[in-house]
């Protein structure tokens, strides 16, 4: 009798036994991405990146002798451009035609037909309708501030953006410190900030602060100001609110200078339903980039859901994806919404609560197969591309490397993190909290997997929730954040602030994200102008003021945030190639939940936790490598707003221990005041 050999799994189920059960499914789909693969590469004989040169190919684009413009409109009957050039009238010099085979139109014009910053629109006809459409693919859209009426814009300056910055940009990969931001808010001022403000205002402030990364928000056109810019109305064009695309691309530019990666905020999981801005009706067909039927709109968002089985919809976003890439030189994408395409339930009402979940047939097959082949057409386009994953039902693979099995995520996010923050906050007194369970929380993870751990994120400072600042010292804040007229409510949230930030960030297997103005506790919510305030741009701002003013508590947070990323980056020494590191691992050294210290080590760094809010201790000791030790960050030092009761130059020596002396092992005491922490590096 034959003998048969059973197939070798792929890493991510050797990695993980539990995954055994459901092999063939991890199988089947890395097969279904290796047979789109194929297809879409015809067996090799291109490049995915070829296939994905779409805007190159669709829109409007000027040669040195005319102008072409295409659209793929598969149930037009007819097409026209209407605008500026031609009074916004339906002329046959500007009447598309269909190109033939195929289902994209097409229009030619000579040099003299059209120039630069003039507005236009498509005017399409189907059968039984027609109406005025911006084109899927332009790359420019303004909005008049009179009429709000949106249109295309033609943009073809003279004299393209010169990169002052060489493109061979190398992105840090860790400790990856990611700013995110939102251009819109980032200025002080009530109103809506520009690229070029950011970048003489902002983009300082991140680089002293020792980030490495800027994540931004709300590049994608959007129709609605009145949010934070995820429902997106045109894919390929950068949001004109904020100003032009040489502005934007001279904001990368003078990052990429310092040292600085930049990420956007890809939304590709869903898009506005708009029919006149967006894609919603672009040509009669309702269902031409969307699913049919009850898979149509997103029933949690108000919005319409990609078809990722088809082949016309994967070539628009892999396009979008390689579009923001080479045009902009971003440096890769947070992907907004994955697990709202993960799942055919969009992950609304399930539980997750065994890995059987992920493998019950309710998830959406095309999606993760689009989700695979784009990051492997962004990391053939860019090989130090960094690629997010903001998911929250913990789909296994996700962030682990394709030829893996996994999904080729770069980092997930590790969304359990300010979940849990906020519950112990609310629920728990400060007397109750574990260090046991607080150093679970942030380190239990799939060890194949990178993560971004946060506190908080743009989600916490949204009006109707609360940042960590607010829900520790709430209005407290308006009277009693000028220093030396702090009470005991600020003294604690200043205090715990520090140490929450601290514990997180130092824990990372990644990356740590903080959002703008949280690493000094900024004080107001986010609210965008709308209806319900009065159109306010009140609270659309940061205000750097507080931070800058010596006299308040807030730059004791800021100047302590600055401080503690400096000390998180010596964890990440190794270097395993050029520009990569690796970070030592996170090991614990002692918890006891009576009395609420926690301590673990990251190579030389050893962090010590007391997280009892009313008692100090003198001499606690724990084990250690023996060696002596020198304090290079404390919550409590009077320079970030603590009491300063530890003489930190002070050098720490271990007391040997003659049972443990072959473990190379010492008696390390150090004094804890109450609810502070340190951070000591043992010297060689």
């Amino acid at each position: 009798m034959k003998k048969t050999t059973k197939p070798q799994q792929l890493r991510l189920v050797r990695n993980d036994p539990w995954l055994e059960p459901y092999n063939d499914a991890i199988q089947g789909r890395h097969d279904f991405a290796l047979r789109r693969l194929a297809e879409l590469t015809r067996v090799g004989r291109t490049k995915l990146s070829d296939f994905a040169d779409g805007h190159l190919y669709f829109g409007l684009h000027r040669t040195p002798r005319q102008w072409v413009f295409r659209e793929w409109a598969p149930t037009a009957t007819d097409i026209y451009l209407i605008g500026d050039f031609n009074q916004w009238q339906e002329t046959e010099a500007y009447r598309l035609h269909r190109i033939p085979g195929t289902e994209n139109w097409e229009l030619k014009l000579p040099a003299r037909a059209m120039c630069h910053g003039q507005l236009y629109k498509m005017k399409v006809y189907w059968q039984g309708g027609c109406g005025e459409r911006i084109p899927a693919w332009c790359q420019r859209v303004v909005q008049d501030e009179r009429t709000k009426i949106f249109s295309a814009q033609v943009w073809a300056p003279e004299t393209p953006y010169k990169w002052k910055h060489s493109g061979s940009f190398r992105p840090q990969r860790a400790p990856l410190l990611i700013y995110e931001c939102h251009i819109g808010m980032g200025q002080d001022a009530e109103g809506v900030g520009t690229y070029r403000e950011f970048r003489e205002r902002v983009l300082p402030r991140v680089i002293a602060g020792g980030y490495n990364c800027l994540q931004i928000m709300a590049i994608q056109e959007h129709p609605y100001y009145g949010s934070f810019g995820y429902h997106v109305s045109s894919f390929f064009a950068a949001s004109s609110r904020f100003g032009t695309p040489e502005e934007l691309k001279d904001l990368i530019d003078e990052a990429h200078a310092n040292g600085i990666a930049v990420i956007m905020d890809l939304v590709q999981s869903h898009a506005v339903k708009n029919e006149v801005e967006g894609l919603g009706n672009l040509c009669g067909d309702k269902n031409q980039y969307f699913y049919p039927g009850d898979r149509h709109e997103h029933p949690a968002w108000d919005s319409l859901c990609f078809d990722y089985g088809k082949g016309q919809v994967i070539h628009f976003l892999l396009s979008n994806c390689k579009y923001w890439l080479t045009e902009y030189r971003f440096d890769g994408f947070r992907f907004d919404g994955v697990t709202s395409m993960l799942y055919y339930s969009h992950g609304l009402g399930e539980s997750f609560g065994s890995y059987g979940d992920y493998f019950n047939g309710g998830q959406d097959d095309n999606a993760i197969c689009y989700l695979t082949l784009a990051n492997l057409l962004i990391h053939e386009v860019n090989p130090r591309a960094i690629t997010i994953a903001e998911e929250v039902s913990g789909m296994p693979g996700l962030a682990a490397p394709f030829e893996a099995g996994g999904y080729g995520f770069d980092y997930r996010m590790a969304m359990n993190i300010p979940d849990y923050w906020i519950k112990l906050i609310k629920e728990q007194r400060d007397e109750d909290w574990k260090p046991s369970s607080i150093f679970w929380e942030l380190t239990n993870r799939r060890k194949d997997e990178g993560t971004i751990s946060y506190c908080e994120s743009h989600d916490q400072a949204l009006v109707g929730d609360k940042t960590i600042i607010f829900r520790l010292i709430d209005a407290d804040m308006y009277w009693h954040f000028r220093k030396g007229d702090e009470n005991g409510v600020v003294e604690r949230g200043i205090a715990l602030h520090k140490m929450i930030r601290l514990v997180t960030a130092s824990t990372i297997n990644g990356g740590y994200l903080n959002f703008m103005g949280n690493e000094f506790g900024h004080p107001e919510w986010i609210d965008f102008p709308r209806e319900g305030n009065g159109w306010s741009y009140k609270y659309a701002r940061r205000q750097w003021n507080l931070v800058d003013n010596k006299a308040l508590c807030y730059h004791w947070l800021g100047d302590f945030d600055r401080a503690m990323l400096r000390v998180v980056a010596e964890a990440f020494p190794t270097h395993t190639g050029p520009g990569r590191k690796v970070a030592t691992p996170v090991v614990e050294v002692w918890h006891n939940d009576g009395d609420q210290v926690l301590a673990y080590s990251r190579g030389a760094l050893l962090f010590v936790f007391n997280f009892s809010p009313a008692r100090s201790f003198t001499d606690y000791g724990f084990m250690v490598p023996e060696g002596a030790y020198d304090v290079v960050l404390n919550t409590d030092a009077t320079e970030f707003g603590g009491h300063g009761f530890a003489d930190d130059s002070v050098r720490h020596l271990t007391n040997c221990d003659p049972l443990l002396q072959r473990d190379g092992k010492g008696w390390l005491r150090l004094y804890l005041p109450a609810r502070s922490a340190v951070v000591l590096r043992r010297q060689p």
